[in-house]
């Protein structure tokens, strides 16, 4: 497939974690077909943090748990796509909802993964996802094999609108000077949650320290950041963003932090692609499912017990199965003060040089 393809569509219609790890593989694409125009197709809500990127032409919402959930809605916006002049399709999600577009399109060059086994049916060309292999970013990268797109992963940054930068700079200046924590309690899956005792144990820490603490969500979590609040000894002293920010702003925000501390969630996704250092702790997941924080500078702490029941599923679940949720309340908040400390030293250390 050395074809020279002049308008390719992208589909990734998963997490807002997953969208963001399709960033290397599309800037790959952009190099392999600098004349084509790459549309990005992810699911609704998530299409807004992509809109400044200079690779794409276009960034679409696909609204699969609303408007368009069900298969003949499926078909009938594959079917619309396929009208739209795309020369190629590559789908880097294996449901069969994601199968059902890509064949309705009627692209004639579709590449897709040969599992599950339907996919073979449905793409012109298929390659094997290796998931026990590679980490999620060489697994979309391997989509491009067909394409004669091989080697490392190409060095992307998260662009953004000059606007929101601008926005959450002047925000941190007013901040005044001294490093800046963000914490994120919040994760789709409840078992990915660190203990909120913890969060606020942790939080009280680098408020004695001399840390600036700000604390994110989105609008489904204030709940969740005013309970880790009511368990802060100062939290007048903590600067409570939940719900307050949109993606653009949350993603610039994130930039402008001197560590961001975070559940396995998909703003983790977002610090690591901006080069922010990060804490992440993965509990019910593990790194060798490959969508771990990218980067020198993220830190993944997991449980130090070699426990049995992990992992106990690929995304999570909404409680432990074993009742004791130990892979996340054997992390320690002593663990986690340890590495923002680091991070922050090695931060004022570059900052010296």
């Amino acid at each position: 497939m050395s074809k020279n393809y002049k308008k390719i569509a992208l589909w990734q219609t998963a997490f807002l974690g997953d969208a963001v790890l399709t960033l290397p593989f599309i800037k790959a694409l952009a190099l392999r077909f600098p004349d084509a125009e790459i549309h990005l197709f992810v699911r609704k809500g998530v299409e807004p943090l992509f809109e400044g990127q200079p690779e794409l032409a276009g960034v679409y919402g696909f609204d699969k748990r609303g408007a368009q959930k069900g298969m003949g809605a499926a078909r009938s916006f594959g079917a619309e796509l396929g009208k739209q002049g795309f020369d190629l399709w590559i789908s880097a999600h294996t449901s069969m909802r994601s199968a059902v577009v890509s064949m309705s399109t009627g692209i004639r060059d579709r590449i897709g993964y040969d599992a599950p086994w339907y996919n073979r049916f449905v793409y012109s060309n298929t390659v094997k996802r290796r998931f026990d292999e590679l980490a999620e970013v060489e697994r979309l990268l391997a989509l491009g094999e067909p394409l004669e797109i091989s080697g490392e992963a190409p060095d992307v940054m998260l662009e953004l609108p000059a606007a929101r930068i601008s926005e959450a700079e002047e925000f941190f200046r007013e901040l005044g000077d001294g490093p800046v924590i963000g914490v994120h309690p919040g994760s789709t899956w409840e078992t990915k949650k660190w203990p909120e005792q913890n969060f606020a144990r942790v939080i009280d820490k680098c408020i004695r320290e001399g840390f600036k603490v700000i604390l994110f969500g989105g609008p489904g979590e204030k709940e969740l950041c005013q309970s880790v609040l009511a368990q802060v000894e100062q939290a007048g002293e903590v600067i409570d963003l939940s719900g307050k920010l949109n993606l653009q702003q949350l993603a610039a925000h994130i930039r402008q932090l001197d560590v961001y501390l975070t559940n396995d969630s998909g703003p983790m996704h977002i610090a690591w692609i901006q080069n922010v250092p990060l804490v992440a702790m993965f509990g019910p997941t593990v790194r060798r499912f490959g969508f771990f924080p990218r980067g020198a500078d993220s830190t993944v702490l997991e449980s130090p017990d070699n426990l049995k029941c992990r992992p106990c599923g690929l995304h999570g679940g909404k409680s432990c199965p074993e009742k004791h949720h130990k892979c996340m309340t054997d992390i320690t908040a002593e663990m986690v003060w340890d590495e923002i400390s680091r991070k922050v030293a090695k931060g004022r250390e570059k900052g010296n040089g």
